[in-house]
């Protein structure tokens, strides 16, 4: 599986706003708390690649609510997914091979890593909301210490149709007033070890 994906720095509320205006249907809203994974075996900075324990829950009032909010009415547990991320393929997105599976239970599964030699890296913290629009799944992150974005992504079987998927996504941007041409290839983590550095 390939997901073909573009990321934009964006103001949140102008783009729900726009999202809103070309009939897009808000799908869902998360808060997610991701764990990164060093390796004992290799360099993930240097090979490009990461692996993830998420754990979220709803957020029903959207990402303006405060971090970790949850209605009381909201009886939906904390879910747990570890997720791999291979290199990206495509210069032109974020395109990358993704292994996700849910998991029953993320302390057990911080056990196994950390017995297998996988050493906590980094956490990332964000707020989340999930949008349908032209076929792709927008997301539409406030993610903490780093700032507002976009991402537009699809999943799709085929490397032959990256190259399509993508310059379809780079149109559904356009639609919403957003410029490809200000992607950002660097993950979130990325960007939070980045600004740490800096402050340092």
């Amino acid at each position: 599986m390939y997901e073909v994906e573009i990321k934009v720095p964006a103001d949140a509320d102008a783009v729900r706003e726009r999202l809103r205006e070309a009939g897009a249907e808000r799908v869902d809203a998360r808060s997610q708390r991701d764990a990164y994974y060093d390796a004992p075996h290799r360099d993930f900075a240097e090979t490009d690649e990461a692996l993830r324990v998420r754990r979220e829950s709803p957020l029903p009032d959207g990402i303006g609510s405060a971090a970790g909010t949850r209605s009381t009415a909201d009886s939906a547990p904390e879910t747990t997914k570890v997720t791999y991320k291979g290199p990206l393929l495509d210069a032109g997105s974020k395109t990358r091979v993704e292994h996700e599976t849910a998991v029953d239970d993320g302390e057990a599964m911080a056990g196994v890593l950390s017995g297998l030699g996988f050493e906590p890296a980094a956490v990332v913290e964000k707020r989340r909301e999930f949008w349908s629009f032209a076929g792709f799944t927008v997301t539409v992150d406030a993610v903490d210490g780093v700032g507002e974005f976009v991402e537009i992504e699809r999943e799709v079987d085929d490397e032959g149709v990256i190259e399509a998927t993508r310059d379809e996504a780079l149109e559904a941007l356009d639609r919403l007033g957003l410029d490809g041409d200000s992607q950002v290839r660097t993950s979130y983590l990325g960007l939070l070890l980045a600004d740490d550095e800096a402050t340092d």
